[in-house]
């Protein structure tokens, strides 16, 4: 480090080096869990892949109820309801919210990691350089959590990975190639399309590459209009890290040389006459290279077993979508999906280097093999990831143990917090509190109350497990005497066969994203205590969760839930209303809005005023000195 540059420290519980949609999650689980965090990410907005730099769509599990809900169903129900019209812009600002304003948590963007200090095999801190101040930040923490999906505290610390495909008499891969080798799936840049109700002309820039019916593109492109441009991939026969500025160029060249054979000589030209290039990407989405190696590499034998593991920890129920390293050089098809079971489990000891104890990792570098990464590296799966990783580094941080611990006892109480934060782990029963179980449960009007008391929190193979009634019906839990309640934890129905995904191109007759209509908007909470006079504590008007997790900390014989609206159905579901006795984890709450002049003055310790000419002073903004 320069002498001349400045470095500040940050100590703290846990260091995520990455904010994609896995490092982010992994963040946020790890500080609501009570751990103080640090988020290093090396790009100015969150979300990785699926950010407004790269815009791919969030991809998950197939099959009916089967979508991923814990923080990133959160994130997706909040940006349905800020986010109208899609824009990717807004969709950033949830993330940042979610970065910046989860107490616990500091995020340093914009800041790139490049180097770690190692002592008895166990990272003890990283330095990370933030390129818009020019400061060196030294995050010195008990645990790691590496969510970059290129591995950077790999080589930084020596913890063992690999790359590239397996030979298939490895691991008995069916789907592996014969011979083991060092390619990976490409890259890809992608672009956005947008409906106008006038004819648009495009003429490419004469460095993109040319294309004509004699490429590989009438096999991709067909003779639709297109929605979204996965297939532009490049890069598998190269490093996709040594060569990624390489690999980036061309596949700019190549997306301006796609949009023009699409628009002015491809066979979709008449349809596209309307249609012209609303945004073209110019930071690659990637999808592999190096994978951490933990205790359990996961393979394809295992998920087509349906990942039956005693500690799962995530699941995923994406095909096997095994792209050809060689992208758009390939003639062939693009991909194969090789069928894989939805849901398969994925287990904990794949989420955690098996040669330095206190570095986890989250996303697409788990330890897994090339076949079973074709299914684990789409982003919903990932998010996933993030939260048991994040999750479990909280419980380390409180148990004062590593990562290989976390067994017995420890594996149990991290799937019961995973599953308590909404994050479904297949072949687990959920156990009720114990309040709950001792509380009588009434409604008004005789509806399913044995689904609350099931444990299940979605409808899974057509299973019917949920409450329903109508604007005015009431749940009540009762007791025999008063009983302390420290929380309340409901869970609605925020329709899990939606994907929730943000758009990828733009006609004319867009419609709006939406919130689900089957989802509770309004509701109350009403208490009885040992007086017998209720008293409503809680009223929500403008809901968008489907876990809601409500502080009571009062002694009270009854406690009554009070459906009011959906957001457009005309009846009211629930699947879980618990009461419980311990402190459940803080639920993200960011802090009120504050009026801009009441903030000047909280953040102005001088009172900056313009030079006396004269006329009426008047204060002005800090923002605005030397302007």
């Amino acid at each position: 480090m320069h002498p001349n540059l400045s470095l500040e420290t940050h100590k703290v519980d846990i260091c995520v080096v990455g904010g994609g949609m896995a490092g982010l999650i992994a963040a946020v689980a790890a500080a609501r869990r009570g751990a103080s965090v640090v988020l290093v990410h090396d790009r100015p907005v969150l979300g990785g892949n699926a950010s407004s730099e790269v815009r791919m769509w969030i991809c998950g599990a197939h099959g009916q109820h089967r979508k991923e809900t814990g923080i990133l169903e959160e994130m997706q129900l909040l940006n349905l309801d800020r986010n109208p019209d899609g824009l990717y812009s807004v969709w950033d600002s949830v993330l940042f919210e979610y970065a910046k304003m989860t107490p616990g948590l500091t995020t340093l963007l914009n800041c790139t990691c490049n180097n770690a200090q190692m002592e008895d095999k166990h990272i003890v801190s990283i330095d990370a350089w933030q390129l818009t101040t020019q400061v060196w930040h030294r995050v010195e923490a008990k645990l790691f959590i590496d969510c970059s999906g290129d591995s950077i505290l790999a080589p930084l610390s020596g913890a063992e990975t690999r790359i590239g495909r397996e030979g298939r008499e490895e691991f008995g891969e069916s789907i592996a190639p014969n011979i083991s080798d060092n390619r990976t799936m490409g890259n890809t840049v992608l672009l956005q399309i947008e409906e106008t109700d006038t004819k648009q002309s495009f003429r490419a820039p004469n460095w993109a590459h040319y294309f004509d019916e004699k490429s590989t593109l009438p096999s991709r492109v067909g003779n639709g209009i297109g929605h979204n441009y996965w297939w532009l991939e490049l890069g598998g026969l190269q490093d996709t890290i040594s060569d990624a500025e390489t690999i980036r160029d061309d596949l700019i060249k190549t997306a301006w040389g796609v949009w023009d054979y699409m628009k002015n000589r491809g066979p979709q030209v008449e349809k596209l006459r309307n249609w012209r290039l609303r945004w073209l990407g110019s930071l690659p989405g990637k999808r592999e290279n190096r994978r951490y190696l933990g205790d359990y590499i996961l393979t394809q034998n295992d998920i087509e077993a349906e990942g039956k593991f005693d500690d799962i920890v995530a699941y995923g129920g994406w095909s096997m979508d095994d792209h050809h390293p060689a992208g758009l050089l390939y003639p062939g098809k693009p991909t194969i999906f090789h069928k894989a079971p939805s849901p398969y489990g994925i287990p904990f000891r794949s989420l955690y280097s098996r040669n330095i104890p206190n570095l986890l990792c989250a996303g697409r570098n788990i330890s897994a093999t090339h076949c079973a990464l074709s299914s684990t590296r789409v982003m919903a799966t990932c998010a996933l990831l993030g939260q048991a990783a994040g999750t479990a580094a909280a419980l380390c941080q409180a148990e004062s143990i590593l990562p290989q611990n976390i067994r017995g006892s420890y594996l149990r109480t991290l799937q019961r917090q995973l599953m308590d934060d909404d994050c479904w782990l297949p072949g687990i029963q959920r156990q009720l509190p114990p309040l709950t179980l001792e509380a009588s449960l009434s409604d008004s009007n005789g509806g399913n109350l044995s689904a609350l008391l099931s444990g299940a929190e979605r409808e899974v193979d057509r299973l019917c497990e949920h409450w329903q009634g109508a604007p005015g019906d009431w749940i009540c839990l009762k007791w025999k005497q008063p009983r302390y309640v420290e929380s309340l934890r409901l869970v609605f129905d925020s329709n899990l066969n939606d994907s929730k995904r943000m758009p990828c191109r733009y006609p004319l007759s867009t419609g709006k994203l939406k919130m689900p209509a089957s989802l509770v908007k309004q509701f109350s909470i009403q208490i009885q205590t040992a007086t017998m006079q209720w008293e409503t504590i809680y009223q929500e008007k403008q809901n968008c969760r489907r876990l809601v997790v409500l502080p009571i900390g009062r002694d009270i014989l009854s406690l009554r839930w009070v459906g009011e609206a959906s957001w457009g159905d005309s009846y009211l579901k629930i699947f879980s209303i618990e009461a419980s006795s311990e402190k459940m984890p803080a639920s993200h709450n960011p802090p009120p809005g504050r009026e801009w002049m009441s903030m000047v003055a909280e953040l102005n310790p001088y009172d900056i005023r313009e030079p006396d000419n004269g006329l009426e002073s008047k204060t002005i903004a800090r923002g605005n000195v030397g302007a």
